[in-house]
């Protein structure tokens, strides 16, 4: 379980909230997308990679309740908490000896930066996290030092 929603998480760039949110019956496998419920309950489409895939339909496939959430707690399986994945989070940056606190949204922001450093635009970047604004997207989306460089070397 921990594999699918760490990947689930990184893949799509969700907000937590619209992950809790998110029931089985609203992937599109043969798209590997899925429609959340975003802010203001507005929908969107969110794509995701092969090897969340791979983890999201063993997870899936392993599950023995019949709970509408695409992510339940183990024992007494019932859709889990934001609190319950935050955690889950914490769990896997202190097994993975990372001398820092991990926060979910910090993979969206590393999703947001990965799109923007393998070559993304702005706009798609910006309508791939539903956000309204550009400037909001702006604040995600950071350029690395090598990315900055070769650009700066580019074009100027």
């Amino acid at each position: 379980m921990e594999k699918a929603l760490f990947e689930f998480m990184f893949s799509t760039g969700c907000r937590i909230g619209e992950i809790v949110s998110l029931d089985r019956g609203r992937n599109n496998w043969s798209n590997r997308s899925a429609i959340i419920r975003g802010k203001v309950y507005k929908e969107r489409e969110v794509y995701f990679n092969i090897r969340c895939e791979i983890w999201l339909k063993r997870y899936l496939d392993n599950r023995e309740d019949r709970d509408t959430a695409i992510f339940v707690t183990e024992r007494n399986p019932h859709r889990m908490s934001i609190v319950q994945m935050r955690y889950i989070i914490k769990r896997i940056s202190n097994r993975a000896s990372i001398n820092k606190d991990i926060y979910p949204h910090q993979l969206r922001h590393s999703y947001a930066t990965h799109l923007l450093n393998n070559g993304a635009p702005l706009d798609v970047i910006q309508s791939l996290l539903g956000h309204e604004k550009s400037e909001t997207t702006r604040i995600y989306a950071q350029l690395s030092g090598s990315i900055r460089q070769e650009f700066y070397r580019k074009y100027f």
